[in-house]
């Protein structure tokens, strides 16, 4: 809780900091990268204007905020997660069919702007899920019921999870391929941890 709490305070100035003193490399419009991201933007934005549909994007923020802070908080176990899994999907359906987005596309649109970074959210939100259900251990601040001693502390599993984790996606209709990179500790071993 602490990190979230530092990090709500001390990342936006640092990251606006880091950025301001960066001179970003020249690439023209005319490369297909670029030409690319901009036909895809446009698509996105299109059909959130047409969607006409009747709950802004902070209704559905809300309700993925949740979703996620019921099932994939810091205590969380394998029913719940599975809950999640089954709840972003449809809510990221329930979004591109039902969102409500009004102003303009051709000026400054601060709801357009909500309802794009929502739809990121569905997204991260449901990898956010995957990832905790594929880690079937307590590690940190996240607790699973599933994973306790007799006593009832967090009880890790190092043998099988100490890895980095970086998920790929791979279309919108196509499960995302989890990439594990195994950690080695030479110095300092991962332990068991007592809070009593």
């Amino acid at each position: 809780m602490q990190g979230l709490a530092d990090g709500y305070f001390v990342a936006p100035y640092t990251v606006a900091h880091y950025l301001a003193q960066g001179k970003p490399a020249e690439l023209s419009s005319d490369h297909a990268e670029v030409k690319a991201a901009v036909i895809s933007v446009r698509d996105r934005i299109k059909k959130l204007m047409a969607t006409k549909g009747k709950r802004s994007p902070t209704s559905f923020h809300r309700e993925l905020g949740l979703v996620l802070w019921d099932e994939c908080g810091m205590g969380r176990n394998a029913k719940g997660l599975g809950r999640a899994l089954a709840r972003i999907p449809e809510l990221r359906q329930e979004f591109h069919e039902s969102v409500r987005v009004t102003g303009s596309e051709a000026s400054l649109n601060q709801e357009l702007e909500r309802a794009l970074r929502v739809a990121d959210l569905l997204e991260l939100g449901e990898l956010v899920v995957r990832d905790a259900l594929e880690r079937a251990e307590s590690c940190g601040g996240h607790f699973r019921e599933e994973s306790q001693t007799a006593d009832g502390e967090a009880k890790r599993d190092d043998e099988r999870y100490t890895y980095v984790a970086a998920w790929e996606h791979r279309g919108d209709d196509a499960e995302p391929l989890v990439h594990q990179e195994r950690l080695e500790f030479e110095h300092v071993k991962p332990v068991q941890r007592s809070y009593k």
